[in-house]
């Protein structure tokens, strides 16, 4: 085994929830990812959809579990001391497969080796190993130390869930906008205003939704509450009363990650074509919304394919384009969304 350090880190991450073209949703989940040598561990394994088990929205026990089992301190769940490394985001379930490593010792040391892909009990290293990743060797000091600080801010009182603030003047898209969220694990509430809210309940959401039809003295009143109560928000203007747009918009406002660690870096959209960036080789599924002159929402998948990182010109078919048209760009991890500029 090579005697190279690498470093090793943890980043807040997100698997961005929504709904999806055949009518689907994917459930919202927030965790923590592993950092190694200052790039995220999940670009590195192909397009895949998995959270780590360090998940924000588990009980606090098991979360302490699991950074146990990291830290050694506890018994290997799997045989031949095999920890998941990735899981399935909707069950976590073995059955669904998850990316699995031996954790080990080595002085004071920390190592993880031999990479699977697993969905029983017994990996076959021979047949769904990651060859090309690992192993890596982490200095137990850095090792530890980032492990143990999820553990002493467990100690502190847990931050209430982060909602969704939704203000608009039709009721009925609020409304269906509400239930999709909340579908997807993302708490949604309704209203008018913000005026006499206590600021403990406004400093629990993460995202305020204005709808198209909100005008300015309502937007100042409820930025000034908002930043009255001390609330660490993000503003999304409403693009269209699309509910599948609407809540993509909302993610991409509730994504806490570090810009540079992204895998979807940009979107935009203009004269018939999407210019998307991406920093990893992943998955992208481009979907093109339109509402007609009747107000009617047509939705069109108009790509999907698998990106080398950098930046790529995507032809768009024109009859996702015409009129006021939209584009969602989505990946395993992230969402973005962009008008398309005539």
């Amino acid at each position: 085994m090579s005697a190279d350090y690498a470093t090793f880190g943890l980043s807040p991450a997100m698997r961005a929830g929504g709904v999806l073209v055949n009518g689907d949703y994917q459930v919202h989940r927030d965790f923590m990812d592993f950092v190694i040598d200052g790039r995220p561990l999940l670009h590195q394994l192909s397009d895949l959809d998995a959270v780590s088990p360090l998940a924000a929205d588990v009980p606090p026990a098991v979360f302490t579990a699991q950074v146990r089992g990291l830290l050694l301190e506890a018994d290997a769940p799997l045989p031949q001391s095999r920890y998941v490394i990735y899981g399935c985001p909707e069950c976590e379930s073995l059955e669904c497969g998850a990316v699995t490593a031996v954790i080990e010792r080595s002085g004071d040391d920390f190592v993880w080796r031999d990479f699977a892909w697993q969905t029983s009990e017994v990996a076959d290293l021979d047949r769904n190993g990651y060859h090309g990743i690992g192993p890596f060797r982490f200095r137990g000091r850095e090792y530890r130390t980032a492990l143990e600080l999820l553990l002493a801010a467990g100690d502190e009182e847990p931050p209430p869930r982060r909602r969704v603030l939704l203000i608009g003047a039709r009721v009925d898209v609020l409304a269906k906008l509400a239930a999709a969220l909340r579908t997807i694990n993302i708490g949604a509430d309704i209203t008018g205003d913000a005026a006499g809210v206590p600021p403990e309940e406004l400093r629990a959401y993460g995202a305020v939704a204005f709808g198209r039809a909100v005008d300015e003295r309502v937007r100042a009143s409820v930025r000034q509450a908002l930043e009255g109560a001390g609330a660490d928000v993000v503003y999304v203007d409403g693009l269209a009363p699309i509910t599948p747009l609407l809540v993509a918009q909302i993610e991409a406002a509730l994504d806490r990650s570090p810009p540079e660690r992204r895998r979807l870096a940009r979107l935009a959209a203009r004269r018939g074509e999407a210019d998307v960036v991406v920093t990893s080789t992943c998955r992208v599924q481009l979907i093109a919304y339109r509402l007609d002159r009747l107000y009617r929402t047509h939705t069109q998948e108009v790509f999907d394919g698998v990106l080398e990182p950098g930046e790529h010109r995507i032809p768009l078919d024109g009859r996702a384009t015409k009129g006021q048209s939209f584009v969602v760009a989505r990946t395993a991890g992230a969402v973005l969304t962009a008008p398309m500029i005539h």
